[in-house]
């Protein structure tokens, strides 16, 4: 079994900036993909970002340019880099391990963009 904790959440104004950490318990690069996701109240969950193995990422169109997702495999963490906060991008924030068969969760973050 995999564990994935998140952390660095919380409330922040628009314009604002966090960071998320999500540390696994075991390599990064076993798993095909590292990536992010939210959800919304309401909404469905929706991919952030991702980092595969090889490196190449992924950006939901809503957050290219403001958004930067990283890992440092020493460590088994993957960073989510948010800037330029908006309101709407209040949501609860999950890592995901990706493997060939199977995929993991974290227990989310909640990030809530208000002034």
């Amino acid at each position: 079994q995999v564990q994935l904790v998140e952390s660095g959440g919380g409330l922040v104004q628009p314009g604002g900036s966090l960071i998320l950490s999500c540390a696994a318990s075991r390599s990064i690069l076993s798993f095909t993909a590292m990536g992010w996701y939210r959800q919304a109240p309401g909404q469905q969950r929706e991919l952030v970002a991702d980092i595969r193995s090889s490196g190449m990422r992924t950006y939901a169109y809503s957050v290219q340019g403001r958004f930067t997702i990283s890992r440092d495999n020493a460590k088994n963490t993957v960073f989510l880099q948010m800037n330029s906060l908006k309101p709407e991008d209040t949501a609860v924030y999950y890592c995901n391990a990706r493997a060939i068969s199977v995929s993991y969760w974290g227990q989310g973050t909640q990030v809530t963009v208000s002034s």
